[in-house]
């Protein structure tokens, strides 16, 4: 018998327009009485940040926060916080914005009570069974993005600012308590950031669905969460205030985390390192990297994706996908290249070794070696 897996499901989730006005209630079910707000540099002046540390205010909750968050959050970032978070006596955390914000977020609450360095609970093996669990304080997260899907994950991940390489932290109380996911906080998202976060939702279902692990509850959830991202990714992208294709974009995102339990691949395992070293947003660097990613797995992928093409709407089986990807990506004014991105003079060799080391590698379909990776990154560099 081989089919065999260890499944666990997402927190509770509070969807739908205008439910950030229950954050009071939200942090009495996690049982936070004074929590600091953890969000990035980019979010902390606007309007919906202030909206939400004044009903913070208004419910008892104080307004504390911490900003000091960098686009890829490095443990400089998360020492600053722990030492915020100290200071004021918080008993939980509330994580805000999109994956910055709610990955570092998650990482305070998880960090300020162990006595070992953040990089002893990778993801690996059972590193996580090092923490002292009774050790980490509750978070409530609150998306402000429809993408990372990091509100419903028990991982963040974290750039180790001297050897400039992206490690997954893992442990499953890292899960937050609540999430609110409230469309409405992302109808002022800049187009793109709608289009990079949301085709990080996409790779997110494209590469659990190809996944050769057994899991088939995320692949259900894949195959939907690439539907409503076909069918809505467009429609927010010229249109941000349509509350309705937000709504669906948010739904996506959680489904793309929820789903990529099964395994992510490739696309992930050149992102990351590529992230580390020359800071590029990573849902968009997913969608530069993903039609070479395809290509590559196609042998493996193909008679899949055929099976759902239809429900898709899309026309000619995985051929038809790989097409839609490359059109997709266009009209969401995504580069062909990654030095569009910044991505200037990369070290190969670094890249090829952090890829390798990756731990995404092990869903990809296709097993890679240095000689497929190098390959990959020749094309999408």
């Amino acid at each position: 018998m081989t089919l065999i897996g260890n499944w666990s499901y997402p927190t509770q989730i509070k969807f739908g327009a205008g439910r950030i006005r229950e954050i009071s209630e939200a942090c009495n079910q996690a049982n936070i009485k004074n929590p600091l707000l953890v969000t990035d540099k980019g979010l902390s002046s606007l309007p919906i940040t202030s909206k939400t540390l004044n009903l913070m205010k208004e419910a008892g909750l104080g307004e504390a926060f911490f900003s000091d968050v960098d686009p890829n959050p490095n443990e400089k970032n998360l020492t600053a916080g722990i030492t915020a978070f100290r200071e004021g006596s918080h008993d939980g955390v509330i994580a805000f914005g999109g994956g910055s914000g709610l990955d570092l977020g998650k990482l305070i609450a998880f960090m300020v009570g162990q006595d070992r360095p953040v990089w002893d609970f990778e993801d690996v093996s059972d590193w996580w069974t090092r923490a002292k669990s009774d050790a980490i304080f509750p978070i409530v997260a609150i998306p402000t993005t429809a993408g990372t899907g990091s509100e419903v994950g028990r991982a963040s991940v974290l750039t180790n600012s001297i050897t400039l390489e992206k490690k997954i932290i893992f442990h499953p109380q890292i899960l937050p308590k609540v999430v609110i996911c409230d469309p409405e906080l992302t109808v002022e998202m800049p187009k793109s950031i709608t289009a990079g976060t949301g085709l990080d939702a996409f790779a997110h279902c494209v590469e659990a669905f190809s996944s050769p692990h057994y899991h088939p509850m995320s692949q259900g959830i894949a195959v939907e969460g690439m539907r409503l991202v076909i069918e809505n990714l467009g429609k927010v992208y010229l249109d941000g205030k349509d509350i309705d294709a937000r709504a669906n974009m948010m739904s996506a995102a959680l489904m793309g985390a929820t789903a990529f339990q099964k395994g992510l691949g490739a696309i992930h395992a050149l992102s990351h390192p590529i992230g580390a070293m020359h800071h590029t947003h990573h849902g968009t660097t997913n969608a530069v990297c993903m039609p070479a990613v395809l290509k590559l797995n196609e042998p493996k992928i193909c008679d899949r994706f055929n099976s759902v093409t239809g429900y898709l709407g899309i026309k000619n089986g995985f051929s038809g996908f790989k097409a839609f990807v490359d059109e997709f990506n266009a009209s969401l004014n995504i580069p062909l290249k990654l030095a569009s991105l910044g991505v200037d003079e990369p070290d190969l060799v670094k890249l090829i070794s952090g890829a390798l080391s990756d731990p995404s590698c092990g869903g990809n379909p296709v097993e890679l070696n240095e000689k497929n990776v190098k390959s990959l990154f020749e094309e999408v560099l």
